[in-house]
């Protein structure tokens, strides 16, 4: 029991403080910042780039999305906004009908497909030397995308992920776990950047150059990791840019809790779509093990590290198991909205924490037996894609 103790204290600590140090460490030692070149010619600072959006039912949002894209700050004729509806049925595509023009263009798949599939569809449309890929509901800075084109200038680069700000922290029970997590993920993209690449971007907002991108798989749930990671494997570097910025309201636990559910099965589902992924070939091989999959393996370790705890017979193992108990206990009471006191942050966090990692077994056991919410209708994708038409 001593032996499954400190083996799965160590993978935790591991997780979640040696990887980020090992990065932190090999960012001073071997740093490895972009090479921005000057130019002289506007087109060449200011590239023609495709803003893509696949949308799904999104009359609510859209409308606002793209008074937001009309109002960056970036020369409006170097633009152009793609959005392809996923077989809306909510008025989407009639709206779309009054509302296009030249730099707006509308793609409809006749079936709700996936969104693996709309994209698709929206890059085989894009004319832009970048493709900069984003979400219907969050809204980006009025520079961002300046600031992910910026980074362009350097001929290694091939994708630069944006930021996702969270809103009104203080808006739900787990705000502030989630923030000091959101902090802690900012700071490891950042300094997986500054020592070589990034595993993965941000689905709210990154940018890729349209000449490395390849067809997403039917059915993918994270193309924000499988596009970057090809991006990778042809031997181009990654970055995030955390000046481009896209916002979005903090979700409440329960809704926090599925996405990150669909979130880390798509990592299982990577392993499946795209195995070389822990093969040599991967140059990111190590981070991709480090920063996502043992994630995955985390509440496993926790659970042996409870049972351990509680099997062992001395004052070591016994204060580590009250530590534990105390610790989950916060998160409890957090959840139930007790109130803490001066415990109040450590129940925020405690309360994130678990919602993480319980999130990684209901993942674990979702991809094992094929949950079907969680997987794009694909199979008729292929004929899908062949029937989307231009609204």
């Amino acid at each position: 029991m001593r032996a499954i103790f400190w083996i799965a204290a160590l993978f935790v600590a591991y997780t979640y403080a040696g990887y980020p140090l090992w990065l932190f460490l090999r960012r001073r030692q071997r740093p490895r910042n972009p090479s921005p070149r000057p130019t002289s010619s506007r087109d060449a600072a200011f590239p023609l780039v495709s803003i893509v959006i696949a949308a799904h039912n999104e009359a609510g949002t859209l409308p606002r999305k793209l008074r937001n894209l009309a109002e960056l700050d970036y020369p409006a004729e170097r633009c152009e906004v793609i959005v392809v509806s996923d077989g809306s049925t909510d008025g989407t595509e009639q709206w779309m009908q009054e509302h296009r023009h030249d730099r707006l263009h509308f793609y409809s798949l006749p079936q709700h497909a996936g969104k693996a599939i709309a994209l698709n569809r929206a890059i085989e449309a894009a004319r832009g030397e970048i493709v900069i890929f984003t979400d219907a509901r969050q809204i980006i800075q009025r520079d961002a995308v300046q600031y992910l084109v910026t980074n362009f200038v350097d001929p290694d680069v091939g994708c630069v992920s944006g930021e996702l700000i969270l809103g009104d922290a203080a808006a739900v029970a787990a705000g502030k776990g989630l923030g000091l997590y959101w902090r802690l993920e900012k700071k490891i993209r950042e300094w997986e950047a500054a020592s070589g690449s990034v595993v993965g971007a941000t689905g709210a907002l990154y940018a890729v150059r349209r000449g490395l991108l390849v067809p997403v798989p039917p059915g993918t749930l994270l193309d924000d990791v499988y596009l970057p990671l090809h991006v990778v494997r042809q031997g181009k570097r990654v970055l995030f840019e955390p000046r481009a910025r896209a916002y979005d309201s903090v979700a409440n636990p329960e809704r926090e809790f599925r996405r990150k559910v669909r979130t880390l099965t798509g990592n299982y589902q990577l392993l499946r779509l795209a195995p070389w992924v822990v093969t040599q070939s991967n140059a990111v091989r190590f981070r991709f093990i480090s920063h996502k999959l043992f994630r995955l393996g985390v509440p496993f370790a926790l659970l042996a590290l409870l049972v351990a705890s509680a099997a062992l017979r001395s004052p070591f193992y016994e204060t580590a198991l009250l530590a534990q108990v105390v610790f989950y206990g916060l998160g409890l009471l957090a959840l139930w909205r007790r109130r803490l006191g001066f415990l109040a942050r450590w129940g925020d966090m405690s309360l994130a924490f678990v919602l993480m990692n319980s999130a990684a077994a209901v993942a674990l056991f979702w991809f094992l037996i094929g949950k079907k919410e969680i997987w794009a209708r694909s199979e008729k994708a292929p004929a899908i894609l062949n029937q989307a038409h231009d609204v």
